[in-house]
């Protein structure tokens, strides 16, 4: 059965997950509540999921797909399924696009990113593949170029178009200025990113006939995590049982919250993955139930584990080192990241806090730019997307410490601000 008992797959991996075990230590042998369990800490879960020595996995690393996430910080981190976990996953992901719109016939252009070792070309295709509907896939790749990628849709009238926001937003651009459209194209199916209103301007002039629609909600290290909901609101999704429980977690106590429109990040369960075990693993997100006894929860941004500008994700591990690595002489006293939408892109402001007393307006300028450059350098997709003109550079803007962003309830820092609209 591929998709396991909680019971079953807690003591599984305890027996054979050395991280669980040790996470599960101090906990009664028979642990069958899923609330009895601890919640993963992301740093310590990439620490012991590592190419040689791993503790993370089950099993040798012997029959696999693998495939590359963003995991924290540092070194690529890997995410693994077996060929059953694998089917599994792209079997229920392509019943979910039938809740996005995908009819018997329909031709899909599949234009996420292949190659590399990242799943999205693949999990799309493989996923449409899987559908319980017919449909004609056309592997376009959002790496092909456009001079051919149009020719292509338009002589095989495509009817749904798959990417990115920035993908398809980019394809947008390129039609508009040629002063084309391709109103044949009935959904624009979009996932990785938020779709904002000023992207829905944008892709309404070139495709004056459809709609933008999330395909689902899912990430390669978390697993699956929400089906879309018809509706007005892309940002609706229902949790993908019996494959996935889905929690949303105070952020001060990390209670279960249990009524709707009370927000909290969400943490994942995967009950079809035993090789590279999910359980209770933070999904980098926040949301709010809207019917939690259905299961239907609004995604409401990234939580603190990272943020999502425009194509590139960042963690704030990530300018936690940048910062540790270019303030050799410690002025920096704290520090968010604050993530903003202007001109119809996305830029990552990194609010940094200096001591009272630390007036020395050159040196700032000095330090800023050289943090801007380590975090540039750990993060190199940044300012590829810089100079592609998807995002606004870096950019620090100083503040003293009591100008930080704190949890009301718990007085905590708030690590990452989300200032975009997502209405």
């Amino acid at each position: 059965m591929p998709v396991h008992q909680l019971s079953d797959l807690i003591r599984y991996v305890r027996h054979n997950s050395p991280f669980y075990a040790d996470l599960y230590a101090d906990l009664p042998p028979d642990v069958d509540c899923l609330t009895d369990l601890p919640v993963v800490d992301q740093s310590a879960f990439w620490a012991a999921n590592t190419l040689h020595g791993n503790r993370v996995l089950t099993a040798p690393l012997d029959e696999a797909s693998v495939f590359k996430t963003g995991g924290t910080t540092g070194a690529p981190k890997f995410s693994c399924y077996t060929r059953e976990e694998w089917r599994e996953f792209v079997t229920a992901f392509g019943h979910g696009l039938v809740d996005a719109g995908l009819r018997p016939g329909h031709r899909v252009a599949d234009l996420f990113y292949a190659g590399e070792l990242y799943a999205s070309f693949l999990f799309i295709l493989d996923s449409l593949s899987h559908a319980p509907v017919s449909s004609v896939r056309l592997p376009i790749g959002g790496a092909a170029p456009l001079e051919t990628t149009v020719p292509t849709l338009r002589d095989f009238a495509a009817q749904i178009v798959a990417g990115t926001p920035t993908t398809l937003c980019r394809l947008a651009e390129h039609l508009i200025a040629a002063g084309e459209q391709l109103p044949s194209v009935e959904l624009l199916f979009f996932g990785g990113e938020a779709l904002f209103a000023d992207q829905r301007r944008l892709l309404a002039g070139a495709f004056p006939n459809a709609e933008p629609r999330s395909l689902g909600y899912a990430s390669v290290d978390a697993g699956l995590l929400g089906r879309p909901v018809p509706g007005p609101d892309a940002r609706v999704h229902r949790a993908f049982a019996p494959h996935t429980v889905v929690e949303i977690l105070d952020d001060a106590t990390d209670e279960p919250i249990r009524e709707a429109g009370r927000p909290g990040r969400v943490v994942v369960t995967q009950l079809f993955r035993r090789l590279m075990p999910v359980i209770r693993y933070p999904a980098g997100d926040r949301a709010e139930w809207t019917d939690p006894e259905a299961g239907v929860f609004r995604i409401l941004g990234r939580a603190e584990e990272g943020v999502r500008v425009g194509p590139v994700s960042l963690y704030s591990q990530d300018a936690q080192g940048a910062v540790a690595a270019a303030d050799t002489e410690g002025r920096v006293v704290g520090m968010q990241l604050v993530v903003r939408r202007w001109d119809g892109r996305d830029g990552l402001v990194l609010r940094l806090a200096t001591a009272p007393g630390d007036e020395d307006p050159a040196g700032l300028d000095v330090l800023a730019k050289s943090v801007v450059a380590e975090l540039e350098e750990a993060r190199p997709f940044y300012p590829d997307a810089v100079a592609t003109g998807f995002v606004h550079p870096l950019s620090v803007e100083w503040v003293r410490h009591r100008d930080l962003t704190v949890n009301q309830r718990s007085g905590k820092l708030v690590r990452v601000i989300d200032e975009r609209p997502t209405a």
